[in-house]
């Protein structure tokens, strides 16, 4: 079979990888249903082009090579599902017929609606299980598995999703290490199809060329980050109201945010080492200093395990009661590096291959991210933002309210800190509101003298933290007064100092 051949031939490691897990779900979907049980999606595009091939090889070697003709192009009896739009690219239309009367595709046309075809067509054939060209990173990816049956409202059948994990560059190394017919379109800039009407060449293929008056595009496997699979497809944002631009997703908009306004964060430190004694935690002395510099109030910072449900339960509480919750410690590729899991299962949803990511961890590592699964790429599903940085290698992670920090000193903390508020500033995410105001005074008064006091001082101002500790028994005093308004603090400074004796506090720094 010409199909396999190629690959088994190929030099390609992480395509042989990726081929032979594709090929062992379409035989296991062939060994569960018979072949009047199975149907397959195809909508003229690259990533069904690449699936009918999967399935023309993954059926010749189920059904063994002495009963397939020598892999003869037209042995392909699984029913072919073609959704016919008026809106669909003319090419697209032209590719599917065509590949249909090379392969012998039995063509079922669907010109209803997607939900409404389907519901007759399994009304009318036993069809109970649907082979799709579905990728992760698709919209309609999230929550999929390989078998996955369908959504609930739907007619009810097994969703077989062979290319689940393959990646833009898998698409394209499969289709040119096989050398099969594609659609005309991603020779001219097209990197991902959908309607005429929301698809347009990817800009980032275009070609200079002045002596042309037409704008001339690369082939679509020429672009070099499969990040920007999806550069060709417009965006239609939602209309604006009053000329303003629509309110942020977390609702840390900027906009008629009073500048005392208190936000709450909390930070999360994961790992064993700091629990152990075997080293400090300087990232949370330093993310409190920073949060507090911007106006945030630090409710809480915690310490858990190496452990993926101790940082699940730990996220789930704080981020349910913070407007922002940042961890650090524990990402990576390690047997301890578990953050990304727990913070997936604090959200409810898995951890599956983001294609970004990856593309940044192969160009920062090479040939070591080449495997046929890289855990390092491993990110929480359908609510993952990456947000990116000249300055950074690689980009921060953002969940929902979460972002993660992958720094592992102080120094390198500082760096990401410095990215994030500039990028976060300027969508609104991440407010910066007044900051706090801290002052110190120092006394050699007795704690049994200065505790009534303080505590009714604390009455008298319940807007401000007063706060006191001694660095030793032996050392003074230190009583710590922080708030948004100066002029509060001095107020209170001046009623404890009015408690006592002149002389009984001096002021000094913050250290």
């Amino acid at each position: 079979m010409e199909i396999d051949k190629a690959i088994r031939e190929c030099d390609d490691r992480r395509l042989k990888t990726k081929y032979n897990n594709a090929i062992y779900v379409i035989q296991r979907a062939l060994a569960l249903y018979s072949i009047e049980e199975v149907a397959f999606s195809f909508n003229g595009g690259k990533d069904s082009t690449v699936l009918l091939h999967l399935l023309r090889a993954g059926y010749f070697l189920h059904k063994g090579e002495q009963s397939c003709t020598n892999g003869g192009v037209k042995d392909f009896p699984i029913r072919t599902i073609y959704f016919e739009s008026p809106c669909a690219f003319p090419e697209i239309n032209s590719f599917t017929y065509d590949t249909a009367t090379t392969y012998g595709l039995q063509l079922d046309i669907i010109r209803s609606d997607f939900k409404s075809g389907l519901e007759a067509l399994l009304k009318a054939k036993p069809i109970r299980a649907i082979f799709l060209g579905v990728r992760i990173g698709d919209p309609t990816a999230v929550g999929q598995e390989q078998f996955s049956p369908s959504s609930l409202g739907w007619p009810a059948f097994m969703r077989v999703n062979p290319i689940l994990d393959w990646s833009y560059r898998d698409v394209w190394a499969f289709i040119l290490t096989s050398k099969v017919q594609y659609c005309s379109l991603y020779d001219q800039g097209y990197t991902s199809i959908g309607s005429i009407y929301d698809t347009v060449p990817n800009s980032l293929l275009s070609i200079n060329n002045s002596s042309s008056s037409k704008e001339v595009f690369r082939p679509a496997y020429l672009l070099s980050d499969g990040r920007l699979e999806r550069a060709g497809r417009v965006k239609k944002l939602p209309p604006s109201v009053g000329g303003k631009k629509p309110a942020v997703a977390n609702g840390l908009n900027s906009m008629d945010l009073p500048n005392s306004s208190l936000l709450n964060a909390s930070a999360i430190a994961v790992g064993d080492e700091i629990l152990f004694g075997t080293v400090e935690d300087q990232l949370g002395h330093s993310l409190c200093r920073k949060l507090h510099a911007i106006g945030w109030s630090v409710s809480q910072t915690t310490v858990v395990r190496n452990d993926i449900d101790s940082v699940a339960e730990e996220v789930e509480r704080q981020q349910s009661n913070n407007d922002m919750v940042f961890l650090y410690g524990g990402v990576g590729p390690l047997h301890s590096d578990v953050t990304m899991a727990g913070v997936a299962k604090a959200f409810g949803v898995r951890l599956a291959p983001d294609e970004e990511f990856e593309e940044y961890l192969r160009h920062l590592i090479g040939d070591q991210c080449t495997g046929d699964r890289n855990e390092m790429a491993l990110l929480p599903e359908g609510i993952t933002e990456l947000l990116h940085h000249e300055k950074l290698i690689v980009p921060l992670i953002k969940c929902k309210n979460v972002i993660i920090f992958t720094a592992t000193n102080v120094l390198e903390l500082d760096e990401e800190w410095n990215c994030l508020i500039e990028l976060m500033r300027s969508s609104g995410e991440l407010v910066m509101t007044q900051p706090f105001v801290s002052k110190c005074l120092t006394t050699k008064l007795a704690d049994l003298e200065i505790a009534q006091p303080l505590s009714k001082l604390c009455l008298e101002f319940p807007d401000l933290h007063i706060g006191c500790h001694r660095k030793s028994r032996s050392e003074p005093l230190r009583i710590y007064f922080e708030g948004k308004d100066h002029d509060r603090i001095e107020s209170a400074k001046e009623a404890l100092c009015q408690k006592f004796q002149p002389g009984a506090f001096s002021e000094t720094n913050l250290s």
